[in-house]
């Protein structure tokens, strides 16, 4: 494979090992953090061999799921967890977590803006579904960022006007311009929050962020955080599933909601994965150091090679694991992530054009030569066929297979690009 990456590529992926050195300590140390906190929660909670068994039919006393959740919730900094293969990836784990904290009449507002397009629909900002927040009676109202930061002074004057029950964080970018999230901008906003309403849930959208900085949004003060296990948690070993942590009263509504009231957590045949959510877990905090060096040095290489919109810069902070490039026209955009999907470990032969997604209001163009479907802690790009046609990538398991992907990609599309 490397006698395939142009030489000009290779000289400046050697020239990126001294210019990235210190931020690559930076990121390494922050593993190490979390990894002592992981570490901790599996010893704190006692796991044995035993808590791998496959538990099936009704899922009765299975105490290696609720040593599972005792740990998410342990490196979450939350009281209480719900992780189980019954949620199906991050938009079900959101919707779930939704419908059983709001009821008809009650407001959810978004201080960050429009939610990821996959979750339009969900509140009914697009569509017709008669299963929609909305449909449901739930009022929804946006607050926009301002300058990348909360617009604190709408936010208190909103929260003064009453009847807001949810307050939603999206820490990712998802599909637009902005910048992600930090926990420490998260925690700043939660205080002013607190100064006025003591009660409203502070509700945050954890996907691609788990990891990514020292603390997580549970020990800042919010209520409860929501992630998929085929993104940073499952560190690319477990096959399917979602979390909900925080505040153990909410955690029974929602377990409530998946299960049925008077059952609650009690249920749930793990379906013999156990042991990988177990094993993704503990090799998270390295998966999540992985994938942000991949694309810390996608960024470099990037912004070397001449392309100037990119967010973020190699120098800049990460609080999540994308990578986003602008590539001005729709041919660019399909062109370099052909070039991604070439450079996969799976379906490298496959042949990606734009097409409708569920969940998605526009066409789409998705390279994933991944070993899970829809796992996107492993190297991955996709993005909607919409001006600027910017490029979404995040990921990537092993720096070492990252950084020969991103140097194929970047050698096969950078005669071809327009």
């Amino acid at each position: 494979m490397i006698e395939s990456i142009d030489s000009k590529v290779l000289e400046l992926a050697k020239k990126s090992e001294e210019d990235l050195k210190e931020i690559f300590e930076r990121v390494d140390d922050i593993c190490m953090k979390n990894s002592d906190r992981v570490i901790q929660a599996f010893i704190e909670n006692n796991v044995q061999y035993s808590d791998f068994t496959d538990i099936n039919g009704y899922g009765n006393f299975d105490t290696g799921r609720d040593k599972i959740e005792k740990i998410f919730s342990k490196v979450l900094g939350c009281e209480d967890a719900l992780v189980r293969p019954q949620i199906m990836s991050g938009t079900n784990a959101l919707y779930l977590a939704f419908s059983a904290l709001l009821k008809y009449g009650d407001t959810l507002v978004s201080i960050t803006g429009k939610p990821y397009d996959s979750l339009q629909e969900m509140v009914g900002i697009i569509g017709d579904s008669t299963q929609s927040l909305k449909a449901y009676g739930v009022k929804y109202e946006e607050i926009d960022l301002l300058n990348n930061e909360f617009d604190k002074d709408r936010i208190i004057q909103r929260l003064k006007k009453g009847n807001v029950k949810v307050l939603a964080i999206q820490r990712s970018r998802g599909y637009s311009s902005r910048n992600s999230i930090s926990v420490k901008k998260i925690e700043e906003i939660v205080k002013e929050i607190r100064e006025v309403d003591k009660d409203v849930i502070i509700f945050v959208d954890n996907c691609y962020g788990e990891l990514v900085e020292e603390v997580e949004p549970g020990h800042v003060g919010c209520d409860i955080v929501v992630g998929s296990l085929m993104k940073n948690l499952g560190g690319g070993i477990a096959s399917t599933g979602g979390y909900i942590a925080g505040r153990s009263d909410l955690i029974k509504m929602v377990a409530d909601r998946l299960t049925a009231p008077g059952i609650g957590k009690e249920l749930g045949a793990n379906f013999n994965t156990n042991i990988n959510v177990l094993k993704g877990m503990f090799m998270a905090p390295s998966a999540v150091k992985n994938a942000l060096k991949t694309q810390i040095f996608a960024a470099y290489m990037l912004e070397k090679m001449g392309f100037k919109d990119i967010s973020p810069k190699y120098n800049e902070e990460r609080c999540d694991i994308i990578q986003t490039v602008c590539l001005g026209s729709k041919e660019n955009l399909v062109q370099f992530a052909r070039g991604i999907q070439a450079s996969s470990p799976v379906d490298s032969k496959a042949y990606i054009e734009p097409s409708p997604m569920p969940g998605y209001p526009f066409d789409e163009v998705m390279a994933a030569g991944c070993f899970t479907q829809g796992s996107t802690i492993e190297l991955s790009a996709d993005a909607p066929m919409v001006p600027p046609y910017t490029l979404y990538m995040q990921g990537g398991l092993t720096f070492e297979y990252g950084k020969l992907s991103i140097m194929l990609a970047l050698s096969k599309i950078q005669n071809k690009m327009k």
